[in-house]
Parts: structure tokens; C-alpha cells; sequence
């Protein structure tokens, strides 16, 4: 694997290597379980030569991790962090195998549902969420109102916030409609935070559920709520040659 000779911060090397979190690495390199070549070293950002350069936590080298790639189905009410201080349940807590550390790609609210990427691959993670890939996450959201055509275009045209932030739908139309009821199919190609959610408030309409179905070709199908699955290669490949970077 090459990683290139450009250098990087050793607590971001540690990352990239899969081993943990860049914030961990930072903890166990501040904690002085960290040795670079055999040195130890406590400054995070120490450059490192991922080619040439040897790591150690604890004694023993670290090399690249196997990349694994899972999709996830999160239930609504769990945190999209790896602990939490006030003792909620994790997405962890659905990954099928615990072979490696793994991080989720970007995040859904507590309240929200539906498809979540988990890798260790950072590199590719960041990829996923760059606005650059325009690629399209879809949601079907439930809420508490009928829909008609003004308020689908107003979500397409763009909603001004409070704060003057304008939040705009690609696509949104209706799912299944009802008097009290409806569901709405809304995608984005950019994900700012609690989008969906904030754009629907602005418009005085309350958000039941809001569950994601899809990123880029990438679809929830029929995995069970609360279970994970490693990508398959074929969805791995849909996935990069559908980002336009």
C-alpha cells in the first residue's frame, strides 16, 4: 500500500493506519505509549514518513489494517460516537464484528435513522462526505402535515434559516400522502448538520421520522434494523465510481 512520502502528523499516521481515532492517538502519544523508530515521542504532531518510518504503541508495531467497510442499519434513539457520557446506546452496539476499529461516515442524529457507512478507511470516508462527489443521500421523512406542491418547491428552491442560512433540497417529492400524515422522499447532494430536520421547522412542520434509505447507489435494502453487514466489492466499486472526484 502507498501511502506517498508526503508527510503527516503522527497521530493522524495512527489513524490512517486504522489502528484508532486521531483523538486517541492523540491520547496514547501525550501518554507516551507512542515510539517513532524507536524513539518515544509525545507531540501528536510529529511528522511521520508512513513508507519509512516505524510506529509502536505499547511495544508493538502497527501496521496497515485490513480496510473494512461496513453498512449499517441504525434504529432511532442511538448515538452515532463511539462511547457516550451519558450512557446511550452506541452504533457499535449493531456492528456485527468488532475486528478492527472503525469509525462511522459522517452521522446521523439520535432521533435518526436508517443507512450509516462504518471504515476504517479514512481516506475514503472523507471522500463519501466531500461536497465535491455530489453524492446523493436519500431520505423518506414522515411528517405531521399533508404536503402539497408549494411546500415540495419551497424545499427544492431553498429555505432561508433563522441564522440567514439558506438549506435546498436536489430532489423531494411525495412518497404516500395523507389528511394528517405524509411521507416525503427528500435527497440531498450536500449534508449540512440536522439538515432535513431544520428545513421542515422553518416551515412550522414537525418531523416524525426521518429515516435514511440511500447513499449514492447504495441502498438499505432489506437489512434488519439494528444489523450490519460488510459491503460487498460490487457495492464497494458502485460506491467510488459513482463519487466525481
Amino acid at each position: 500500500m502507498n501511502h506517498g512520502s508526503r508527510k503527516v502528523g503522527l497521530a493522524r499516521a495512527i489513524s490512517k493506519l486504522g489502528y484508532c481515532s486521531r483523538s486517541r492517538a492523540a491520547e496514547l502519544i501525550r501518554a507516551g505509549c507512542v515510539t517513532l523508530n524507536g524513539a518515544a515521542r509525545r507531540n501528536p504532531e510529529t511528522p511521520v514518513n508512513l513508507n519509512k518510518d516505524r510506529i509502536e504503541v505499547n511495544g508493538k508495531r502497527i501496521t496497515a489494517a485490513t480496510k473494512l467497510y461496513f453498512v449499517l442499519n441504525k434504529p432511532p434513539g442511538v448515538v452515532t460516537t463511539a462511547s457516550d457520557e451519558k450512557g446511550r446506546k452506541t452504533v457499535y452496539e449493531s456492528l456485527r464484528e468488532k475486528a478492527s476499529w472503525v469509525a462511522p461516515v459522517g452521522r446521523l442524529d439520535k432521533a435518526s435513522e436508517g443507512l450509516l457507512l462504518m471504515t476504517n478507511d479514512s481516506e475514503w470516508a472523507a471522500r463519501i462526505l466531500a461536497p465535491q462527489t455530489h453524492l446523493d443521500k436519500t431520505y423518506h421523512v414522515r411528517i405531521g402535515a399533508p404536503v402539497d406542491e408549494k411546500i415540495l418547491n419551497s424545499l427544492l428552491e431553498g429555505i432561508k434559516t433563522d441564522e440567514g442560512e439558506i438549506l435546498r433540497a436536489k430532489e423531494a417529492g411525495i412518497v404516500r400522502g395523507g389528511e394528517h400524515r405524509t411521507w416525503v422522499e427528500v435527497v440531498l447532494d450536500e449534508g449540512k448538520n440536522r439538515q432535513i430536520r431544520r428545513m421542515f421547522e422553518q416551515l412550522g412542520i414537525e418531523v416524525l421520522r426521518l429515516v435514511r434509505i440511500a447513499i449514492g447507489p447504495l441502498t438499505l435494502g432489506d437489512l434488519a434494523k439494528g444489523s450490519s453487514r460488510l459491503l460487498t466489492a460490487a457495492e464497494k466499486k458502485a460506491l467510488d465510481d459513482a463519487m466525481q472526484l
